[in-house]
């Protein structure tokens, strides 16, 4: 049986989903965003904008480790997702994975142009 909270977090079309998981992001209720995008990437799960916002909200609310997952998913599917290597990097130096995160944090830079 679904809950009042969980028809809102699902109700809608894909794209309502999507309009109100990034309304909720640009209100800084990551939480909440990641409740709504996380169906959307069971609905569709090829598509790389909601997971990489999924990613997002999980690192802005301090879920690093669901955060690292949705970023290995992306950079498994597209190596050269510049913004996923890069976030990747990120999420893992909040945990404290320096070693692991330099690699990542490297090709960024390099996909960003900075060779340096």
């Amino acid at each position: 049986m679904k809950t009042t909270t969980d028809t809102y977090y699902d109700h809608g079309t894909a794209a309502e989903r999507w309009e109100r998981a990034r309304l909720f992001f640009d209100a800084k209720d990551y939480a909440a965003a990641a409740r709504v995008l996380g169906g959307l990437v069971e609905e569709v799960p090829e598509q790389t904008a909601p997971r990489l916002l999924l990613a997002r909200a999980y690192y802005h609310s301090a879920q690093l480790r669901r955060a690292e997952a949705e970023l290995l998913v992306l950079v498994e599917r597209d190596p050269v997702e510049q913004y996923a290597r890069l976030l990747l990097g990120r999420t893992l130096q909040r945990q404290g994975r320096h070693e692991e995160a330099t690699p990542h944090m490297k090709l960024a830079s390099a996909l960003a142009g900075d060779f340096e």
